[in-house]
Formats: structure tokens, sequence, C-alpha cells
């Protein structure tokens, strides 16, 4: 810890820095998962400034650091032996019409009827479908119900209900982590950039920012309709058994050329309900691995590894998991 202390001071002689500093903090309620012991130093800026602050002097001291957004599809360790730093403070969200367009945009056009919605990466989906719920906004729906944050959800490329981030996706603010001097970039979809479940950010030192959808901006007489689309989507994920146990969602990535959706392979190689230690793929949803009683990062992986290994040898077929481990 002696190490980090030297990062604490050094964060106090910024008279602007404003975060939550917390060390040796529990990580169990930091992932919905629910797994994870403690992390050596957990900082959560309050403000852009601090957040960049916080960057800069870890790159420049070389410290190790992992940044957290809401959670939903990173399963944490037992210990993490460095700096984990929150982006749930960074929240705003706003709205611009064809006529109200921001400068940094640049010379854009958008149809009548259309708008973007923009937010910070620490931004949960949960607020975003909120506020284009109140706001009479569609284009959203499909997402209501995903947990997770704005930043993770490009990140990943979240996919609901044959609709992906992407397809809604306008521009992205980021930070490139890669120099010790971080500085903002913005850029507008490149399509070709992206696909299933994939994005540009994956394999590269870019943190997420902020994010800017294109939506459609509905009259008042729309409202109800968006509601209840919203709705729907929610009662299928309740009925899907999504929130009946910790969980990260959907484990392993479909593939198009193994014919079925990940979940049914593994439901053929008769996987459901093997379990273990405290992991089990659910009963319900072959593609689901869920915490039954105080699983640990190790059980979840090793089910990970053991499906991988069964699938191949029974089908052929290599899954990808779309969850990430962080290590320790």
């Amino acid at each position: 810890m002696e190490k980090y202390e030297l990062l604490i001071e050094a964060l106090k002689n910024y008279d602007a820095f404003k975060a939550d500093i917390l060390k040796d903090e529990p990580l169990k309620d930091k992932c919905t998962f629910k797994v994870g012991g403690r992390a050596a130093l957990f900082i959560k800026p309050i403000n852009y400034y601090s957040f960049q602050i916080l960057l800069e002097l870890l790159l420049q001291n070389k410290y190790k650091f992992f940044i957290l957004g809401g959670g939903s599809n990173v399963v944490l360790p037992d210990y993490y032996d460095g700096v984990i730093v929150s982006t749930q403070n960074f929240n705003e969200i706003d709205y611009f019409e064809a006529d109200n367009l921001p400068l940094d945009f640049g010379q854009i056009e958008l149809k009548e009827g259309q708008c973007l919605v923009s937010c910070f990466s620490g931004t949960s989906i949960a607020t975003i479908v909120n506020f284009c719920k109140q706001n009479n906004i569609s284009g959203f729906e499909e997402f209501a119900g995903l947990p997770g944050s704005a930043g993770g959800a490009v990140y990943m490329n979240a996919r609901c209900f044959d609709k992906s981030i992407s397809d809604v996706l306008f521009a992205t603010t980021y930070m490139d982590l890669s120099k010790d001097k971080v500085k903002l970039h913005h850029i507008l979809k490149n399509p070709s950039d992206w696909d299933y479940k994939k994005s540009p950010f994956q394999a590269n030192d870019k943190f997420i920012t902020t994010v800017t959808f294109l939506l459609e901006q509905k009259g008042p007489e729309q409202h109800q309709a968006i509601c209840d689309a919203c709705k729907s989507y929610i009662n299928e994920r309740i009925s899907k058994g999504h929130f009946k146990f910790p969980s990260a969602g959907s484990v392993f990535k479909n593939n198009r050329d193994f014919g079925l959706p990940s979940g049914k392979i593994i439901d053929q190689a008769g996987l459901k309900g093997f379990q273990i230690g405290g992991a089990k793929i659910a009963d319900f949803h072959g593609n689901f691995i869920i915490n039954t009683d105080n699983a640990s990062q190790d059980d979840i992986k090793k089910l990970v590894e053991y499906t991988k290994s069964e699938v191949l040898k029974k089908f052929g077929y290599k899954l990808e998991e779309e969850i990430i481990f962080l290590n320790s």
C-alpha cells in the first residue's frame, strides 16, 4: 500500500481534484455477478477534470489500474492489487434537435424528426431509457432492462433483440491512454469499424468518455407507445430469467457459422445445470452462468473453460466468451 500512499499524496497537491478515495475496498457489489474480494485502492472521481488528473498520474508512474463502469460484463477477482477507477459519477445526459446541434459535431445535417442524445460514459442504460421515455424519443427501446453503462455498452457493442448499440450510435469522445498526457478526441461513427459485438475500442488504449446516439424525436401522442415498448422488452427479460440470479447475462458470443445460438449449443451438450463451486450454468438459459452462492472468479473461469472444452469436443465449435475477467 506504500506505493499508493505516494499516489494519494500526489493527488492532494491538486486543489481542483475531487474524488472518493477508498483503501482495501470491497468489490462484490461493484459488478452484476456479485463476485470479487477487495481492491488495494478504489477511486471515484466526481468530474472529468479530476478523472484526467488521476489517469495522467497513473500512466506517468506506471501504476496498475482498471477503469470500471457499471460492471455488467466483468468478473472481478478475489483481490485486485491495483487501482480501480470508477466512472459512475459521470452520468449527465442531454439531447439536441436539428436546429440546436453542438459545434463540435462539425457540419452535419439531421433528417426531419431525428435528434441526438449525448451522455457521459458512466450514465446507466436505465437512465438513458428513462430520459428517452420522458422526452418522447424513440429508437432505444430494445435496450430497456440492459444493465451497465453507456461506455460499457458501446465498448462491447451490446446487442439486444437484434439491435446493436452501433445501430443507433452517432459519435464518441475518447481519451487516448497510450500516452502519458491524456487528450480528448471526438469522432463520428465509421460503420466499417463496427460488427457483431465488436467495437474499435476493444483492441487499443482508448477510453470512451462521452457517447452520442442518433434517435427519433416523437410527439406526445407517441409517449405511451414508447413506454409500452420499453416495458415489453423488460418483461421479456424477466420471463427469460435474466434477473433471477446475479450474472453477467450472455457469457458467449453467438456465431452464425454454428447454425444455432450459443445457448442452444450448450443445452444440446447437456451442460444446463452443470456447476463448479458457486457458479452454475443456468437451468433456464444455456448461455447464462449464474452466481448461486458466493461464487468466485475462479469458479466462473473454470466453468467457462469447461463449457468451451465440452462444446469443442462434442460439436467442434470453439465458443468465444464476451465477459471480461479482470486479472488480480
